[in-house]
């Protein structure tokens, strides 16, 4: 970035109430399983919907598709996150520039800031990705992403207020979207005795060692409770007898969701999806009472908040299971909070963010 960011074109002003955009999408390298991925996904979706045009853009900066040629690449793409009208492309060979070049994560920002023929950019802002990172040069380069003024569109409100606060930076928030076609309420009799826990230990905002601890003491207490683990192709060694779920696609994750008693995800960060998936199948869950989960839920929600500690993580479990007259009225709070909660509604949101980035770009 020596050279500085390229100067966009100038010509914000004319689009600012043009009613079709053409929003180009950089995105970070795919795997499949990629909740960030779906969500962009999801999100571009939903725009084409509203009658905009977008592209996706791979920049593959960790060579992980140098084995696949761009067609094999975009076919995996659709493959994983689902069909989008306009094209996937790896690499920048035939960019011609857009309405708004969208940044979709910290490692995807510098090159938004070179790439020509802009007429306003954004930064599709998923969670705070400096906490992804110790103490190192990730984490000071990520943080160095928002204050580079892109206008930030951010995945809850809580994240959007901590942009603005600790970094300046203009922002918008959208509420992450529930696919009701596949999280809802599946066929099947609802267990009495199982807990299922999002364990995605290569995610360690995910807190999976505490989770873990948790349900130890949970074990201890009560062996004869099932503990089920999903999340991780992986085992993960655990102090305890459970059942490896592995990862899971949408429709048996619906039904792991319709079938168990109590679901346990812990977000250190930003909120996940998964919580909100578990409500919409009607599972009550058990989350942590972080800044950003009780900004989302409030205290006494549709989620058991708890310290972040195992005893306590333990003991809101155990109060789910001895109450199912609460787990009722939990599943009934969830299911009305999740019904407000659509992909069509967090693209109008992402809409206005983007519309947001065009009337700071048109400033003079």
């Amino acid at each position: 970035m020596a050279e500085g960011p390229v100067a966009l074109r100038g010509d914000a002003a004319a689009l600012v109430d043009a009613p079709s955009l053409r929003v180009a999408a950089v995105v970070p390298p795919f795997r499949r399983g990629s909740g960030g991925h779906a969500t962009i996904a999801n999100l571009l979706r939903g725009l084409e919907a509203l009658g905009h045009r977008t592209s996706v853009w791979i920049l593959d900066d960790e060579g992980r598709h140098a084995s696949e040629n761009p067609a094999e690449t975009a076919a995996l793409f659709h493959e994983f996150f689902g069909p989008l009208a306009g094209p996937v492309r790896v690499g920048f060979e035939g960019w011609t520039g857009a309405d708004v070049a969208m940044a979709t994560g910290w490692q995807t920002v510098a090159q938004v800031l070179r790439l020509p023929g802009a007429s306003a950019r954004a930064y599709l802002v998923q969670d705070h990705e400096p906490e992804f990172y110790p103490t190192s040069a990730e984490r000071d380069w990520a943080a160095w992403t928002y204050r580079q003024g892109l206008h930030c569109i951010a995945a809850s409100p809580w994240l959007a207020d901590l942009v603005r606060t600790r970094y300046g930076a203009g922002a918008t928030s959208f509420d992450l979207g529930i696919d009701h076609e596949r999280y809802r309420p599946a066929d099947v009799q609802r267990r009495a005795d199982r807990v299922l826990f999002y364990a995605r230990a290569v995610t360690p905002r995910r807190a999976v060692p505490l989770g873990l601890l948790a349900l130890q003491e949970l074990h201890r207490r009560r062996p004869q409770i099932e503990i089920a683990l999903f999340g991780e192709a992986r085992p993960i060694a655990a102090p305890f007898p459970y059942r490896p779920l592995g990862v899971l696609e949408a429709g048996d994750l619906a039904r792991a969701y319709s079938e168990a008693t109590v679901g346990l995800v812990l977000s250190l960060t930003n909120p996940s999806l998964i919580p909100q998936e578990m409500l919409a199948c009607g599972l009550p869950c058990v989350d942590v009472a972080s800044e950003s989960m009780l900004a989302t839920y409030g205290a006494d929600g549709p989620a058991t908040l708890a310290a972040p500690e195992p005893i306590a993580l333990c003991e809101a479990i155990e109060a789910l299971l001895d109450d199912p007259a609460r787990r009722g009225r939990q599943a009934d709070d969830g299911l009305r909070w999740a019904a407000a909660r659509t992909w069509p509604a967090a693209a109008a949101q992402v809409q206005e963010g983007l519309r947001a980035a065009v009337r700071e770009a048109a400033q003079p």
